[in-house]
């Protein structure tokens, strides 16, 4: 079995959760998640299978759609709901819609963020979470994200228990944290803020409505049909380019040959077809610019 699983991952699974899970359903080993989300958050996680795990780091690499609910008046240690309050501030005067929508705009565009503590990311070798549960501050770097998009969804009139909630759709670029964009715009609108729920909408091409529950997909399992669910190797490559080959390069591709640079110029990296078949995955040769390489081979 080789392709994708369009997984709806509900909450209270971990993304290791959901490859263990899927192994045991679908009786293979060799599957690889695109992207982690947190237990409390729902949402697409598509699951690469056999030899489209070699696909993981492209697909991972793909634009990502998310509904997020912004809480005014409260911060946490975790920045989403699940951690401890370190600072809280009645929200007695709520903003107006023009208000929220003239300071999410600011955050459309290339923008910097510092990962939170309650994060993955690696410092001299230690992840931050591991820090932070040792009670140790460290430098967090830098990083710049793409927000591509930001709009508002959901602002009621009023707060409740002196907190103001509203929600936002954001579409933005691998490596952004939903959660440290929530507070930076509460903190931009004058509260202690933090992500009070989170949805995936979308990877890549890959949205809500192509997505199955573990629940729905044993059903398949138990029908026989789990291959109906199961979506094409090259669905998770369809963000890039494609060059379309002969037959008589079939061999030299299949075998990871080196191979003259097309006439036209291609955004790297780039896919190669023959046959409406996914037979690599090439980019410029790094040592020889009149050549290009394979990153992958199908």
């Amino acid at each position: 079995m080789h392709g994708i699983l369009p997984l709806w991952k509900e909450k209270g699974f971990t993304s290791h959760d959901c490859v263990s899970k899927a192994r045991g359903m679908l009786k293979t080993k060799k599957i690889g998640h695109t992207g982690t989300l947190d237990p409390d958050v729902e949402g697409v996680l598509p699951l690469c299978i056999g030899k489209a795990t070699k696909i993981v780091p492209f697909l991972t690499d793909t634009e990502k759609v998310y509904e997020a609910t912004v809480t005014l008046g409260c911060a946490t240690e975790t920045e989403d709901a699940s951690g401890e309050i370190i600072d809280q501030k009645p929200v007695n005067n709520v903003p107006s819609e023009n208000e929220i929508l003239q300071i999410i705009k600011r955050f459309e565009g290339q923008i910097k963020q510092i990962p939170p503590m309650y994060s993955a990311v690696k410092v001299n070798g230690k992840r931050l979470y591991q820090y932070a549960r040792d009670g140790e501050t460290v430098q967090r770097p830098e990083r710049t994200v793409n927000i591509k998009h930001i709009e508002l969804v959901d602002a009621p009139e009023a707060a409740v228990n002196e907190q103001y909630s509203f929600t936002l759709r954001v579409v933005c670029s691998k490596g952004t944290y939903i959660r440290t964009l929530c507070v930076d715009i509460g903190k931009a609108l004058g509260y202690p803020a933090h992500m009070s729920a989170l949805v995936r909408e979308q990877t890549g091409s890959i949205s809500k409505e192509h997505c199955y529950t573990f629940s729905e997909i044993q059903q398949f399992v138990d029908d026989g049909n789990v291959g109906d669910v199961i979506l094409a190797l090259d669905r998770g490559l369809d963000h890039l380019q494609v060059l379309t080959v002969s037959e008589e390069q079939r061999f030299a591709i299949e075998h990871g040959q080196v191979l003259p640079m097309p006439d036209h110029l291609f955004q790297e990296p780039f896919v190669i077809k023959c046959n409406g078949e996914v037979l690599a995955i090439y980019q410029q040769h790094p040592g020889k610019p009149d050549k290009i390489k394979p990153v992958r081979v199908f």
